[in-house]
């Protein structure tokens, strides 16, 4: 039906009959000659239709935007001044010969080149959302992405084998999606937070080296990186270390941005321990184009007569820490009150501040509220840790270290891009020796960071029982601006240390069993060791195409009430459905609609 793509026409195609199959981007009738934009998946050609040819000129004053039309032309050079460089085919026009409309359209609610759109209208017609040219390009850099992840995995002798939809729900991390089961009655599938147990029992099975690019799903809250269901780059490979691992990642990530973005990124990544990215950053994600770091001084504080300092510097836990904000000393007290409130939303119950006015005059030279509460050697101290000079401002923590980390990390974070510390580049990093467990305080237990499937480090696992707090784990994850891109681990192999891991998470036998049973047989017949990660695929594309949503990258995305505007679903069922499924809606949870 065509010959070449609209968006395909440039200078080489001059003096030769094109045949063009699309959508009427726009039509101009300038008094006696009609200009067409004619728009496909691969860019927008400008057809001519002059009146000498009444036919084509006749079906051209009829046409309207979203009309579906077939053009063939001749291709030739556009008149001297009317050159469009912001286009492929700035160059050239096709002077219609024939036109067809092949389909005709309703007057779309949105132009397809407006920039403004509410989100609620572009996901109740994503249909014609998905034919505007950013969408357009962003799905096909997620083809692209996609291409070069799996011929970059089958050049390293990956498998891509397909792991269940439905399968058995083990609730140790997110809310499962539950199927009801018609033929046994009473009974549920989950479906897949991730194929995690299945690609560890096909590295028992002795396939070496799995991939696949799936679907999971998550019954969570959502945000703007999240869906409740999303897609992996899933990995799992036998006989290699993490060191191993985490270099044939790096391999893997390097080659995706060359090939798609012209990008390279640093060779090798750098690495940085749980530990120090807390420590340093206030999170396991640290953007590393942002130079701010925080400063200790919980020891600092310990005999100080401030006892917002005092008592997080004493509490088990609790943390003291400093920001300094390089020339932040000219922030008005409105700005600080805004990131006080903005610290706030992670459980901070305040900011507070020492202004560096002009560190030549000595303690005459700050400015902040809680001076007069803290001795003249720990103002010097606070000054020389955190390498303050004159016209710098210090913003400070204390609470239980995880909220001081997540307030001055997430501040670190807004001030840095707010105020351009960040650098322009794309700034990549492993983040390791996690530890094994995290307190659960709601449950007074131990909950695996990652997942339980997760292997202690070597010399750590006496600790797993003695004292779970202290074991680190062979996880890694990577980060990239700021964002996590894949996390993944060394996982157990051993049935012996499987169980010792389900001890210090309070799993008792029968229930470790009840949900993990398939997994922890089969460790019994030759596990290999193993490991591998996943990889966030919608996150990896949304950085690449710079949206600040994954569901700009996502064909047909959820809303953040995980509904589809399109289909309207999640949707009322009939009687009839309920009773196949053994299902019975209780009376205050009838669906309204």
């Amino acid at each position: 039906m065509r010959t070449d793509y609209c968006g395909a026409i440039n200078k080489n195609f001059l003096e030769k009959t094109v045949t063009l199959c699309g959508w009427v981007h726009r039509r101009r009738d300038h008094g006696g000659v009609i200009f067409i934009d004619l728009r496909d998946r691969d860019g927008i050609v400008q057809i001519v239709f002059d009146p000498d040819n009444e036919t084509a000129f006749h079906t051209a004053e009829i046409t309207r935007n979203e009309f579906v039309i077939k053009v063939s032309g001749r291709v030739r050079h556009r008149p001297e001044g009317t050159v469009n460089p912001g286009i492929f085919s700035g160059d050239i026009e096709v002077l219609a010969d024939q036109v067809e409309i092949l389909n005709t359209s309703l007057t779309p609610p949105f132009q397809m080149d407006d920039e403004h759109l509410s989100e609620a209208i572009r996901l109740e017609y994503r249909y014609l959302d998905l034919r505007r040219p950013a969408m357009q390009r962003n799905l096909l850099l997620r083809h692209k992405v996609s291409m070069a992840a799996r011929v970059f995995l089958d050049q390293h002798g990956f498998i891509d084998i397909e792991t269940p939809m439905l399968t058995k729900s083990t609730p140790e991390g997110a809310r499962d999606y539950l199927v009801p089961s018609r033929v046994n009655a009473c009974h549920f599938f989950a479906l897949p937070q991730s194929p995690q147990l299945f690609k560890q029992l096909l590295m028992v099975s002795g396939f070496d080296r799995y991939y696949q690019i799936t679907r999971c799903f998550r019954d969570e809250d959502l945000r703007a990186d999240r869906q409740p269901e999303f897609t992996q780059i899933d990995i799992e490979t036998s006989f290699l270390s993490e060191d191993e691992i985490m270099g044939l990642m790096e391999n893997m990530m390097r080659q995706l941005f060359a090939d798609v973005m012209a990008v390279t990124l640093a060779d090798p990544f750098p690495r940085i321990s749980y530990a120090d990215a807390m420590f340093y950053y206030g999170s396991d994600k640290p953007d590393l184009r942002i130079p701010l770091v925080l400063t200790e001084l919980t020891d600092l504080m310990q005999t100080v007569t401030f006892k917002v300092f005092l008592d997080a510097a004493q509490i088990p836990g609790g943390r003291v820490a400093a920001l300094c904000i390089p020339m932040g000393a000219e922030l008005s007290r409105k700005e600080i009150d805004d990131y006080t409130q903005f610290v706030s939303i992670y459980g901070a119950k305040g900011l507070a501040y020492i202004k560096v006015n002009d560190l030549t005059t000595g303690l005459e030279g700050l400015q902040s509220p809680i001076l007069k509460f803290l001795p003249e050697q720990v103002i010097q101290e606070i000054l020389k840790r955190t390498g303050a000079k004159s016209g710098d401002l210090i913003f400070f923590g204390a609470d239980k270290a995880k909220i001081v980390n997540d307030a001055l990390g997430a501040l670190r974070v807004k001030i840095g891009h707010e105020r351009g510390f960040a650098e322009n580049s794309w700034k990549p990093l492993w983040v390791v020796d996690f530890p094994m467990f995290e307190w659960d305080e709601e449950e007074n237990r131990w909950q695996a960071l990652h997942h339980p499937f997760t292997s202690p480090k070597t010399s750590h696992e006496d600790l797993l029982i003695s004292d779970p707090g202290k074991a680190l784990s062979r996880a890694y994850d990577m980060v990239l601006n700021g964002v996590e891109i894949g996390g993944g681990s060394v996982r157990i192999h051993q049935q012996a240390v499987q169980s010792k891991v389900f001890q210090a998470l309070n799993i008792p036998d029968e229930e470790a069993q009840e949900k993990f049973g398939f997994l922890l047989d089969a460790l019994q017949y030759g596990a290999p060791p193993h490991g591998g990660i996943a990889f966030g695929l919608d996150r990896i594309v949304a950085m690449m195409t710079g949206t600040d949503s994954i569901r700009d990258v996502i064909a047909f995305p959820k809303t953040q009430r995980a509904q589809c505007m399109l289909t309207h679903a999640p949707s009322a069922v009939a009687e009839k459905q309920l009773r196949e499924l053994h299902i019975r809606l209780r009376k205050n949870d009838q669906p309204t609609s």
